[in-house]
């Protein structure tokens, strides 16, 4: 027989984006020490609210399964001494296996005899087990905050207010924090009440009759209906975010969509405040017309039934009138502070104790735009508009709006600039530079931009590496990984014409000047082993193989738009049709890379050629290579690959009739000299050797 078993922790509320999380981990700790402690069992289901975290398996058994199976043991040799006594090894592995020494025997493996014992364990009841790994499972949970509470030593994310344990319809004893478990739950904190829970799957549906939706994906689908049912009644478009819609599914346990208005003399500050101000401070949804444009109503959710929902709608909108009526204050204060004041006032404001002011890297990032731009032939406008929107970058991290909303900054620079009336591709560049903000965020349109994003973004990874902070494991506390992405995606989006070891040696060039405590070309190599990671990234998101990203970057991936065709063109004749046809070309090239590899120069001497092969090798290079090397410098990777490609004859017949280790040394240093001429132009592609077949 088998029978269910429900695990409720009720709580204090928990914060919302704690809950997730923890639901999850309660869940797998407890199908793992069901695996673990040999209890079979079937399907195992997590429910949450901001009030509990449950745990329900179906068709747990009521008794371990039992244990008889042959453990291996140290070899004969180590486990019994010279006059055939069971050495402290051998008899170590006994006990430790709950075997008595007189059962040991010997086996052969792999021509060597072991001991083994025939290890066998009787499976207990279920239920007698139950109480001690529940105790064990919830005292090893952990959370991003873990709090105490009376004299209790547990540590927990919210206060334990009542537990649920049942195996079928009985109740596994056990006691929390002073809190006895049972098989009483407690419903909505206003509409419902206490409940008993009769069996394990009845948990649901009691707790649906105290208004309680607890299946967490049922509260999802429940509140996008509401939300999509009233956008469709009200012709509006609703912008639902997923990390509030995650916010809000954790805050109520019974949904009901609501919403409310504010003075449409509010719009005049830019939706972009407006949007941050309701999700932010409020967790309201903000309401759209088709055009993507904010209309003056706000969505939001209550924790509860949709009785009097005209009263709660005026309580939210008093206090979002409240909000926005300081948003609108931040806004109007901070159109009265000049941008040249604001400049001033970064220069008090510390970026990192060894890297200056916040106005030193303004400085760092106007010297390493101005030579990319050079560096990227920018015209004369653009230059002049890169010039200036670097200067002013950060000014608006001064202004009152950023202050209170961090994630504005570069959308308020772009607005205060127009208003202060700088040119339209500056205000626009100094929006564009924190682009992307995020993964999967689009990179900087404009040239302007996206030069100033890149000087932004690797002055901050150059820095923090000179100084060693350098991300290991989980730990970026500087997010240098994300920006490091984000230059990749940058580059690759506008397709510059900038190789990363130039962006390193500007970028470098600059903070020399302020001196390196560690030596430039150390950082250089970290660089690169650091970006190596981004644009295997990059590769792989793509769709593109393992073995193809690694031959591919193992020839260099400094230009990343060449990278990134090498590595397509690769993968189309690698899994294409005619990929076994390829294999044989590839073959070919590993051939003459692996004897190229001894050549001491590509310094070719006709005159030793002894073999009409040699020739004809040598001739049919020498007539591919400029063609090779002009479509591999325009980005012609598929021509230059066919190119080579169709050098595999003459290389077959090259290694058929020549010994390229001819005992006649200056033949042999010809030889191998010949082969290696061709295979600084393989090498350009790829590390065919890399690719699995």
């Amino acid at each position: 027989m088998a029978k269910d078993l429900l695990f409720e922790i009720g709580l204090e509320e928990v914060p919302a984006r704690f809950v997730r999380a923890a639901v999850n981990q309660l869940r797998d700790k407890l199908a793992k020490w069901l695996d673990e402690s040999r209890i079979s069992h079937g399907e195992v289901e997590a429910y949450a609210t901001p009030r509990r975290l449950a745990v329900l398996v179906r068709e747990v058994a009521e008794k371990q399964s039992d244990v008889n199976e042959e453990v291996k043991g140290p070899s004969r040799k180590i486990a019994q001494d010279a006059e055939g006594q069971w050495s402290k090894a051998a008899l170590g592995f006994a006990k430790s296996q709950g075997v008595e020494p007189e059962q040991l025997f010997f086996k052969e493996l792999a021509g060597v005899e072991y001991v083994y014992g025939n290890k066998s364990s009787v499976g207990v009841e279920t239920a007698s087990v139950l109480t001690e790994g529940l105790t064990a499972i919830v005292t090893s949970m952990t959370f991003p905050k873990s709090m105490r509470w009376g004299s209790y030593d547990l540590k927990f994310v919210r206060p334990i207010k009542w537990l649920v344990a049942m195996f079928g319809s009985q109740i596994v004893p056990l006691e929390l924090a002073g809190v006895q478990s049972g098989n009483v739950t407690r419903g909505h904190r206003f509409l419902g009440a206490e409940t008993t829970i009769e069996t394990p799957s009845s948990y649901v549906e009691a707790l649906r009759a105290q208004h309680v939706i607890a299946d967490i994906a049922e509260r999802e689908a429940e509140i996008v209906r509401q939300i999509e049912a009233l956008a469709q009644e009200q012709g509006w478009e609703i912008a639902v975010k997923e990390d509030l819609l995650e916010e809000v599914l954790f805050l109520v346990e019974t949904p009901s969509v609501l919403f409310g208005t504010f003075d449409p003399s509010f719009l005049q500050i830019p939706q972009e405040v407006l949007i941050t101000s309701m999700r932010e401070h409020q967790r309201y949804f903000p309401v759209l017309d088709k055009a993507g444009k904010l209309l003056p109503f706000f969505v939001t959710v209550r924790n509860g039934d949709r009785t009097s929902l005209d009263v709660v709608a005026k309580g939210n909108e008093k206090v979002l009138r409240a909000r926005l009526s300081d948003a609108k204050f931040f806004y109007a204060e901070d159109q009265k502070l000049a941008i040249s004041d604001a400049l001033q006032k970064l220069e008090t404001i510390v970026y990192h104790e060894e890297l200056g002011t916040v106005a030193d890297k303004v400085r760092r990032i106007r010297a390493i735009a101005d030579q990319m731009a050079a560096h990227v032939q920018a015209d004369a406008s653009a230059v002049a508009d890169i010039s200036r929107a670097a200067d002013i970058s950060k000014f608006d991290l001064v202004t009152q709006m950023v202050y209170e909303f961090p994630e504005l900054q570069g959308i308020m620079g772009e607005d205060y600039a127009r208003k202060a009336g700088e040119r339209e591709a500056v205000a626009v560049a100094i929006n564009e530079h924190y682009q992307p903000r995020f993964a999967g965020d689009r990179a900087p349109a404009s040239l302007a931009g996206a030069v100033i994003s890149l000087s932004d973004k690797i002055d901050t990874i150059v820095g923090c590496f000179s100084i060693g902070i350098i991300p290991t494991g989980s730990q970026d506390p500087y997010a240098l990984r994300r920006q490091a992405a984000g230059i990749v995606q940058t580059i690759l989006a506008q397709g510059l014409p900038l190789a990363l070891g130039d962006l390193f040696d500007i970028a470098l060039a600059v903070h020399e000047q302020r001196g390196l405590k560690r030596p430039a070309a150390e950082v250089r190599k970290e660089l690169y082993e650091f970006f190596g990671l981004r644009v295997k990234n990059v590769l792989t998101e793509q769709g593109v193989r393992y073995d193809v990203v690694d031959a591919v970057m193992a020839a260099g991936f400094d230009d990343l738009k060449l990278t990134v065709e090498r590595a397509s063109v690769l993968i189309g004749r690698a899994a294409g049709e005619e990929k076994n046809e390829f294999k044989t070309v590839v073959e070919a090239f590993n051939r003459v890379n692996n004897l190229a590899a001894k050549a001491e120069s590509e310094v070719v001497d006709p005159a030793l050629f002894a073999e009409p092969a040699e020739q004809a090798l040598y001739e049919a290079w020498k007539t591919a290579h400029p063609a090779y090397a002009e479509r591999f410098r325009n980005g012609d990777i598929a021509g230059a690959l066919e190119l080579l490609a169709a050098l595999k004859e003459p290389i077959t017949a090259y290694f058929d009739s020549v010994m390229v280790m001819a005992q006649q040394e200056d033949v042999r240093r010809n030889r191998l000299a010949t082969l290696a001429g061709l295979s600084s132009d393989i090498v350009k592609l790829a590390d065919f050797a890399k690719l699995v077949w």
